[in-house]
């Protein structure tokens, strides 16, 4: 090589060199464009109204719009194999529930995605507290009632559920598993019409989000007798947990989380998560979120990830349990 010939080589080196560290990474320019969160439920509902609050936060801090498309069907399948298509440069997000994540994969024979391979997590976002509810000429007032009831006439008592392999049938399933008692699941096409059902007496328990069932809880209009997280919450502080009547170590929740496509740059994960995470810190959409009945949940990507498989172990052993399977 003639020394004319190292010295153009060497220019073009330190000129790409140059070149190189004066472009901004993906990471500092980002995002540069609208972001799309994708929900796979319906626009209205609790996980809906978690996004929109994220999208708005996300919005005002990064000056760019983060937009909430709303693709429901086929128990969150849709828009989750969407976001899991989709290309990893962080312009497609996903907001869901445990049921994408943790309970699709256990409920259906054929899946179109894998939530721990097609998948980065982002964020834990929210957790749905749910609560055992009666009718209130139901004769059980509390958890141990209910269970006596139950293992005296078995197959008798029906609780209702928002839909089959529904976080609110499995929650259920968990404690009628725990218990050893033998209840019959009437499922309905939705929280909506399965509380209505209670209310009017046709079916006499049932697990839902206190979301849903909160303003017929404050009317009289059932009866709450159990929550089901580990510890009381301020939305019900005189009901107490499952755990507190006879099942310690009993805990479900229907809790929400942020993923992206799987090969998204790590420091687009992070510039995401530290903006989650100071948004649902804020006083304000905190005291927002709470008095819509979400309790607002953050995390880092690994401690997500890693709960992400806890939830799978344990929602598998009660799915396989209750022989819940869907098509």
């Amino acid at each position: 090589m003639t020394i004319r010939v190292r010295l153009c080589v060497s220019l073009l080196v330190v000129l790409a060199t140059c070149l190189s560290s004066a472009l901004p990474s993906r990471a500092e320019t980002y995002p540069a464009r609208s972001v799309k969160i994708v929900v796979p439920f319906a626009a209205g509902g609790g996980t809906d109204l978690l996004a929109r609050i994220i999208a708005q936060e996300l919005s005002t801090a990064f000056d760019q719009p983060f937009v909430v498309e709303n693709r429901p069907g086929a128990g969150t399948q849709l828009g989750t194999e969407v976001v899991a298509r989709a290309t990893a440069d962080g312009y497609t997000l996903l907001s869901t529930s445990m049921t994408s994540y943790v309970l699709n994969p256990s409920l259906y024979a054929k899946l179109g995605y894998d939530p721990l391979k097609d998948f980065a997590p982002v964020t834990l976002t929210g957790n749905f507290t749910l609560v055992l509810i009666a009718n209130p000429t139901f004769p059980a007032k509390s958890v141990g009632d209910l269970i006596a009831m139950a293992k005296a006439k078995p197959g008798t008592i029906n609780f209702a559920s928002s839909g089959p392999g529904s976080p609110h049938q499995l929650a259920m399933e968990l404690l009628r598993t725990r218990a050893g008692a033998d209840m019959v699941h009437i499922p309905y096409k939705g929280a909506a019409p399965a509380l209505q059902d209670v209310i009017a007496g046709h079916v006499p328990v049932m697990i839902t989000d206190y979301s849903s069932s909160a303003p017929a809880i404050r009317s009289g209009l059932v009866r709450a007798i159990a929550v089901a997280s580990p510890e009381r919450t301020s939305l019900l502080p005189d009901t107490p947990t499952i755990a507190e009547q006879g099942f310690p170590g009993y805990h479900a929740s229907a809790w929400q989380g942020i993923v992206v496509p799987t090969g998204t740059p790590a420091p687009i994960v992070d510039k995401l998560n530290a903006a989650i995470v100071v948004a649902l810190k804020k006083p304000a959409i905190r005291d927002k979120l709470l008095a819509a009945g979400i309790e607002p949940l953050t995390s880092t990507p690994a401690e997500f990830a890693a709960y992400m498989r806890s939830e799978m172990q344990k929602w598998r052993e009660v799915i396989a349990s209750a022989h819940v399977v869907l098509q």
